[in-house]
């Protein structure tokens, strides 16, 4: 299925997984699954309709390495994070202050230049905020069951005008 020397730089995802061992196996995939079966990628076509940015969610709080816990988007051109700091019952370590990074990959691939609050990608955080948002709501990841989550996204997140 996978031509030799074949190379697909599309988006996959964790949750993809599931959904294309389940297509392999012929099987029907179940409807709410958040994956899609990465057979077409495989076969070396990309559908119309597959994804243009991904979503990541990093709970483990300055767990195992130096990284406070996290939202991220990602696209072929830039990354946005959105460090909301705060350890939400995962692990013990204390909450930081929150902060942002937006990262040009295509100036800066080794993501050195923290380019968030420049004026000349105003625009580009704020369309990446409002994908983060779309995602975070597609893969039903929501902040509810944290007060105080709610709080610093009304502070550091949400009185940005999206």
């Amino acid at each position: 299925m996978i031509q030799k020397g074949a190379v697909n730089k599309d988006f996959v995802i964790n949750p993809d997984f599931a959904p294309t061992l389940i297509d392999l196996g012929k099987g029907e995939v179940p409807k709410e699954m958040q994956g899609e079966s990465i057979v077409p990628l495989l076969k070396g076509e990309t559908p119309e309709n597959w994804r243009k940015s991904m979503y990541y969610h990093y709970w483990q709080h300055l767990l195992h390495r130096d990284v406070t816990a996290h939202y991220g988007i990602r696209t072929p051109e830039f990354k946005l994070i959105y460090f909301y700091g705060l350890p939400l019952g995962q692990t013990e370590y204390d909450p930081v202050p929150p902060e942002w990074e937006l990262f040009d990959l295509k100036k800066d691939p080794h993501e050195n230049q923290n380019v968030y609050g420049d004026p000349a990608y105003a625009e580009i955080a704020k369309e990446l905020k409002k994908e983060m948002l779309q995602l975070k709501a597609k893969y039903n990841d929501k902040d509810d069951q944290y007060q105080e989550l709610q709080k610093v996204n009304a502070q550091y997140f949400w009185k940005y005008e999206l």
